[in-house]
């Protein structure tokens, strides 16, 4: 643990609670860092703006894209108020983020009605075993698409 760790928690558990208090939505705030500064805040706003991927990390995550003028955010460190769910877990590596901390657990968040401990389980299985129904049409128009952007003289890699 670093010295400035608990400090930055204290500022994700207080978006948490400014968020839930203010009705944006469940009561999860995040912030990004990267040296000592705080280049990004989350607070959770699923019901708020109507957006189930509003999750507290991800907000976090793309302020501080936007502020550094960045898709990677390598050097960064997310603090959280929450442990995050698959999903914000997918963002944290897909923004290549170096270190997490977070404050409560998963289990402390299914005892307050957010557990995901089932999506959890979902992403482990098989896209025939899942309980949505998953179906793949079009891979040969698809994979063209992928052959393209191997050919693609200017892309932008990530």
């Amino acid at each position: 643990m670093e010295k400035d760790d608990m400090y930055f928690i204290s500022v994700a558990v207080d978006l948490a609670r400014e968020g839930m208090q203010n009705n944006l939505g469940g009561p999860f705030g995040a912030v990004v860092v990267k040296g000592q500064q705080i280049v990004g805040k989350g607070q959770n706003r699923v019901t708020s703006a109507h957006d189930p991927t509003a999750h507290a990390e991800v907000n976090a995550i793309r302020d501080a894209c936007q502020n550094l003028d960045t898709f990677e955010l390598t050097g960064c460190t997310l603090y959280t108020s929450c442990e995050p769910c698959p999903m914000c877990l997918g963002a944290i590596y897909w923004a290549r983020i170096d270190r997490v901390v977070f404050a409560a657990t998963r289990h402390n968040a299914a005892q307050a009605g957010f557990d995901d401990e089932w999506l959890y389980q979902e992403v482990s299985r098989t896209w025939e075993e899942r309980k949505i129904d998953f179906q793949q049409l079009g891979e040969e128009q698809a994979t063209q698409v992928f052959n393209e952007w191997n050919n693609k003289a200017d892309k932008i890699p990530y």
